[in-house]
């Protein structure tokens, strides 16, 4: 039982992207859903949900940022949150 529970937690556990041309790639794919973008001081979290996982980018860079978000597909929901 425990085994069971242990595999389908670590399953569950969101996938670090750290290339912005995969987290493209990704977001392009069929099953991607929508995109949440997340704001904060230092840095700014790009998170696309897929069928399986969720998918987080991080970018330092508030110019690159912001040409991520411009090159996004234009079909994904886009959601900021503060």
């Amino acid at each position: 039982m425990f085994l069971l529970l242990a595999t389908l937690s670590a399953r569950a556990m969101p996938r670090k992207i750290e290339e912005i041309k995969d987290f493209l790639l990704t977001a392009r794919r069929k099953d991607a859903k929508s995109v949440k973008i997340k704001k904060n001081k230092d840095n700014v979290k790009f998170k696309v949900r897929c069928s399986r996982y969720l998918y987080t980018l991080v970018i330092t860079d508030k110019e690159k940022a912001e040409k991520l978000k411009q090159s996004l597909p234009p079909g994904l929901a886009v959601k900021e949150l503060k």
